[in-house]
């Protein structure tokens, strides 16, 4: 089984580095946990409700698992590691290949979202708001996105008098009492003192190209340590007898 083998100067080099690397691949996996629960605790998916693209949250929840479990494995490859277990070391290495895999495309994922989703942005937007009233997911949405990025409608206030004959109160800027104060003044009119008169398009695409961007850095980048890991792994599987 390999265990307590005495190895030359290179493989007990090999082993540290590996116990090394596995460490590094240890925090990489509680930083990509964290950054998924952020950016579920930051809402993404709310955001992502009203461009009709489900990508970005699904990324974020591949994250979320994969963290867990990445740092779960990473501390197994330290233990085969230190006791020199060869049926520990494969398992590290086959687990973290399946690992390495679905990190790396989550991360890709993120940043083709990144790209892709800006053409479409805007119309999936306008198609959202006329269901306001309609799917409580996008009345939450839309209220959500005006209230936390400080905007209205998809390119202005204006959009919503297409639809409804007042905008909604998460376009109404000033607070008292924790609620905001009602900024209708006719169907056609609000009080641009008391609202939010920019639209909502380019602060929600900013805000999803700052997560997809962290969030696929991220992943790419504990998905090429994790290569070296598996590298390191089989080489030290090889030496141990």
């Amino acid at each position: 089984m390999g265990y307590h083998t005495e190895l030359g100067g290179c493989g007990r080099c090999m082993k540290y580095t590996l116990f090394l690397v596995n460490f590094i691949i240890f925090i990489g996996g509680l930083l990509i946990t964290a950054l998924a629960v952020w950016a579920l605790v930051d809402k993404v998916n709310y955001v992502t409700e009203l461009t009709n693209n489900n990508m970005l949250t699904g990324t974020v929840y591949v994250m979320l698992v994969g963290g867990i479990l990445t740092a779960f494995i990473a501390f197994l490859g330290c233990f085969g590691a230190a006791r020199e277990i060869r049926c520990m070391l494969f398992t590290y290495f086959v687990a973290v290949l399946l690992l390495f895999i679905a990190i790396l495309l989550a991360g890709i994922f993120g940043y083709v979202y990144r790209e892709k989703f800006i053409d479409t942005l805007g119309q999936q937007m306008q198609n959202s708001l006329r269901l306001y009233r309609e799917k409580p997911e996008y009345t939450e949405a839309w209220d959500f996105v005006q209230s936390r990025l400080h905007c209205c409608g998809v390119r202005g206030w204006r959009d919503w008098s297409g639809y409804f004959n007042e905008v909604p109160i998460s376009c109404c800027r000033l607070m008292t009492d924790g609620r905001p104060i009602a900024c209708n003044r006719y169907a056609d009119s609000i009080n641009q003192y008391n609202s939010y008169t920019e639209g909502c398009l380019q602060q929600t695409q900013m805000f999803l190209q700052k997560h997809a961007a962290i969030l696929g850095g991220a992943g790419i980048a504990v998905a090429f340590v994790m290569l070296l890991g598996m590298i390191l792994a089989i080489s030290l599987f090889r030496i141990i007898r």
